[in-house]
């Protein structure tokens, strides 16, 4: 299938011929192949993609039918919407190798949360959000509703209350595009974000009165697990994974699951796999571990096209996501 070819593909295809340049051009290009001949893709998330304005591109691939359901970490989840409505808040400091235990204090005295070159601003993002989310947290709370937490982020983003705040172009949020287009996002280890610290805090303080208003990990394995037996038998599942951690792992052990634990017979494995990784092969890694390992596991087939990219992510998915849209 012949796809279109702007001045970024023609430049990855022109220069990016050997190591990990060449390993991104081949996963790009496995990656449309997989998508062109009908099959569904899994992005795993973690690190901290959406603070990198990882939204710019990933909304894109969303719009365009390349990405089917996410699995991402809590701050992935909750720091796109914090970019969205406070970025001209945040602030750089490209110089953060150099700063001092003073230095760090002295942001920490100002309420910005450092993640590598970038603060966050703990009042115009995080307690700004906290308050509109938690609207929704105790309507829930009352009726005795439970949801997962990227749903109440949905109910907050389709409410549109979140709209005059908003201090980027809403097309560079990938979560709002997510939204648009209902898609599946599982987050697993949701309670070490600061989001579910602030639900915990405000169950521990008796405002929410019931833990079970949030929606666990637990049956967030089982809504993955019933929506890959839906989606699987009519076509192949793709897994696309940025980072390492539980973003990664969560996910991929649906098919052993399914497979080992219910005894489901006939459980189509993950048809594809890329992994961009800064984590270098290592003894006892899961981050470093090649992929051929995850054939013992019953996750990926002797046959599964496998990529390993091993490189910074914000580097490399912008790129790799511009060679499959075709830019």
């Amino acid at each position: 299938m012949s796809r279109a070819t702007g001045p970024v593909s023609a430049f990855i295809d022109r220069h990016f011929r050997h190591f990990n340049a060449a390993a991104l051009n081949d996963a790009a290009d496995a990656y449309s192949t997989h998508i062109d001949s009908g099959g569904r893709m899994l992005v795993a998330m973690a690190g901290a993609m959406s603070t990198a304005e990882l939204g710019i591109s990933l909304a894109e691939m969303i719009r365009a039918g390349k990405v089917h359901a996410i699995c991402c970490t809590g701050a992935n989840l909750e720091e796109d919407v914090f970019n969205l409505v406070a970025h001209s808040h945040y602030e750089r400091v490209p110089q953060y190798r150099d700063l001092t235990p003073a230095d760090e204090q002295a942001l920490l005295d100002r309420h910005l949360n450092r993640v590598t070159d970038t603060c966050i601003p703990e009042e115009e993002a995080m307690r700004r959000i906290e308050r509109i989310v938690l609207e929704h947290w105790l309507a829930a709370d009352g009726k005795g509703e439970r949801c997962f937490p990227h749903e109440f982020l949905y109910r907050v983003l389709r409410s549109r209350v979140l709209e005059p705040l908003y201090e980027i172009d809403p097309r560079d949020s990938w979560l709002l595009a997510a939204s648009d287009a209902d898609l599946p996002i599982f987050v697993p280890g949701w309670e070490d974000s600061t989001l579910g610290n602030v639900f915990a805090a405000h169950t521990l303080a008796g405002r929410i009165t019931s833990v079970q208003t949030m929606k666990s990990g637990i049956e967030y394995m089982m809504a993955l697990a019933q929506w890959y037996q839906r989606t699987a038998p009519a076509t192949s599942i793709g897994f696309f994974q940025i980072g390492g951690g539980i973003a990664g792992d969560f996910p991929i052990c649906v098919v052993p699951m399914l497979h080992q634990d219910m005894k489901v017979p006939d459980v189509p494995l993950w048809g594809y796999f890329c992994q961009i990784s800064d984590s270098t092969t290592s003894y006892g890694s899961y981050s470093g571990a090649v992929p051929n390992e995850k054939i013992t596991w019953g996750k990926l087939g002797a046959k599964t096209p496998k990529f390993i990219i091993e490189s910074d992510a914000t580097i490399v998915a912008p790129l790799l996501f511009a060679k499959v849209l075709g830019w």
